[in-house]
């Protein structure tokens, strides 16, 4: 996987920490940088955590399914991506303007599933995990803590089409993985 690869994956799954770091902005009266930096911290920590966690589930069964793990790579973005753009179509989730443990907690490991299988697939693709989690980790720390600034300046505006592109580039990412593996990229070339 190249490191342009790693950036949209990357992008693509910090976009639901964005869209629900859009709507903790949204939430908050006098917004400080203390807001940001935990939502930013939460959301990047546990995106970067996740698929660590995930990477290494998926390498216990790498022996057993190697022969498809692209069709698995590629199910798991797909079904990640359209919930992300149904999630887009979706009523606003009530506001709160609580950034405590008990708050953030949920938030971050909801937001985080997604990678957690993003990482089981890692386990089946030549990646660098470290480079892949820190990256993922970095990109939805930065994104969030904008998140928190624009939601508190723009409100909702931007919270679905945050849900939207994400979900887009995940399936677009899933589908390159699948037409890469099965060659079918140069058999459409091969045509011309």
């Amino acid at each position: 996987m190249s490191i342009g690869d790693l950036f949209l994956l990357a992008v693509g799954l910090s976009m639901d920490a964005l869209a629900v770091a859009i709507c903790k902005g949204l939430s908050v009266q006098k917004l400080k940088l203390k807001h940001a930096l935990i939502v930013g911290l939460y959301f990047g920590g546990f995106q970067a955590g996740m698929p660590l966690i995930g990477y290494f589930l998926g390498k216990q069964f790498e022996s057993y399914i190697t022969s498809i793990d692209h069709w698995i790579a590629f199910v798991l973005l797909t079904i990640i991506g359209i919930n992300m753009i149904r999630e887009s179509c979706s009523c606003a989730e009530e506001l709160n303007d609580s950034f405590s443990p008990k708050t953030m907690l949920p938030m971050a490991v909801a937001t985080s599933i997604d990678a957690l299988a993003i990482g089981v697939t890692f386990a089946f693709l030549k990646v660098n995990i470290g480079a892949a989690v820190s990256f993922i980790g970095i990109i939805t720390f930065v994104l969030s803590a904008v998140g928190v600034y624009l939601g508190n300046i723009f409100g909702a505006k931007y919270k679905s089409k945050a849900e939207l592109v994400g979900g887009i580039v995940l399936i677009f990412m899933g589908t390159k993985i699948l037409v890469e593996h099965l060659g079918l990229w140069e058999k459409f070339l091969s045509l011309f």
